[in-house]
């Protein structure tokens, strides 16, 4: 286990150093569909999945912002790796929010352990004596070849009247199986299969309460006093499959620069580069890029700073914040759009780098969290003085 705690620049500096390295292991991701077994080694030494995880697990505990920077310039080399880097590294963050059992369960073996999830409550959960009985089907589950464990989405049966009780369910892997399924057309790398699970039993304390983390009161925040844990789960959560897609544009946006720079039209010989609609949409891109940086900065900033200071943030400022998160991704997949359609002839070919982009920054805005529309009508009814319909905040 690494000892020495590297820096923002330091991080940041190890993803830049693998941008061509992932690049090189696409073909690889593909046609595994997940992630090559040295990408994930290559994670673990750079101590990428330890940037959320707790200091007494031998975590980093950084500031979010070094998270989603690194997660960012990941997916300007491959987006599949970028996407399993965000949710795998997110659940270390969840875990230190579950009791400290919990904790022990996964860590306290070998503090590299790894978690997958799929939060969608699809399966079937029972109370039983001790905690719950869980069976069914979910999907989406990224990375979750890697992974010793799994986070899985439910609700609790509750008293007719009584508001829901959703909730995140730990499993060990000898509790479920792979439903190897994962045949698509973008972020084919990220290995997101189903998980089956036929009446596995889990204690009480390898569950965390959805309320919890909406209010940044869950158990773990005894053991763990970090700001990093008083963030509202839903905030970190719904970034970890939003930044990606900003780490999409910006590779796009570079890939289609380096043709048109030096392009020539084939109908007329004319330089692509003078063409005012090109260097206009060229403009647009970087400028909506930036934004999209600017914003998840200060959003960021804005939540780690109100953790520290103890203040709670206003359930007005989460709506906004997760609109903001959902409408990055939709915004950059436009964009690459953009791109692609500027490109030419050239972008269909299966080998282009612009083709992958759009097929990748699509899946990722097919993501439930991705869809602005709810979380829009939810941000404008509340500004409207109509009550928040969100909890996921």
């Amino acid at each position: 286990m690494q000892t020495s705690e590297p820096t923002h620049e330091a991080l940041l500096a190890r993803a830049s150093e693998l941008v061509s390295v992932l690049e090189q292991r696409i073909a690889k991701a593909d046609e595994l569909r997940r992630v090559p077994d040295e990408t994930i080694a290559d994670f673990q030494r750079a101590g990428f999945f330890r940037m959320l995880q707790p200091k007494r697990w031998g975590g980093l505990e950084v500031h979010p912002r070094t998270f989603f920077d690194v997660q960012r310039t990941i997916a300007k080399g491959c987006s599949s790796s970028a996407w399993v880097l965000g949710v795998i590294g997110v659940h270390a963050w969840q875990l230190g929010l579950f009791a400290e059992q919990a904790q022990k369960d996964v860590w306290e073996g070998d503090p590299a352990t790894l978690i997958s999830s799929s939060y969608a409550p699809t399966g079937a959960i029972e109370r039983v004596e001790g905690g719950f009985k869980v069976s069914g089907r979910w999907s989406f589950s990224s990375g979750c070849d890697h992974g010793s464990w799994v986070f899985l989405g439910g609700f609790v049966p509750t008293a007719q009247g009584a508001p829901p009780d959703m909730r995140t369910f730990l499993l060990p892997r000898k509790d479920y199986r792979i439903d190897d399924n994962w045949h698509v057309i973008g972020l084919k790398g990220t290995g997101s299969k189903d998980i089956v699970v036929e009446g596995a039993f889990v204690p009480e304390h390898r569950t965390h309460r959805l309320i919890d983390g909406f209010r940044c009161k869950s158990p773990g925040n005894v053991v763990n006093p970090s700001p990093l844990f008083r963030i509202p789960f839903g905030q970190i959560f719904v970034r970890s499959v939003s930044t990606t897609s900003i780490g999409i544009a910006e590779g796009a946006l570079q890939a289609f620069v380096m043709v048109a720079a030096k392009r020539v039209a084939a109908g007329d010989q004319s330089k692509v580069a003078g063409d005012p609609s090109t260097q206009l949409l060229c403009a647009e891109a970087a400028s909506t890029i930036d934004e999209l940086k600017l914003v998840l900065y200060r959003n960021l900033d804005e939540l780690f700073g109100s953790a520290e200071r103890g203040d709670e943030l206003s359930v007005n400022r989460r709506v906004a914040f997760r609109y903001d998160s959902s409408n990055a991704a939709h915004r950059a997949c436009a964009l690459v759009g953009k791109l692609f359609n500027a490109a030419g002839g050239r972008a269909i070919f299966l080998n282009n780098t612009l083709l992958r982009s759009w097929l990748d920054v699509n899946a990722a805005r097919a993501h439930y969290a991705n869809n602005p529309e709810k979380p829009g009508r939810n941000f404008g009814g509340v500004q409207l003085e109509l009550k928040n319909t969100d909890f996921f905040l």
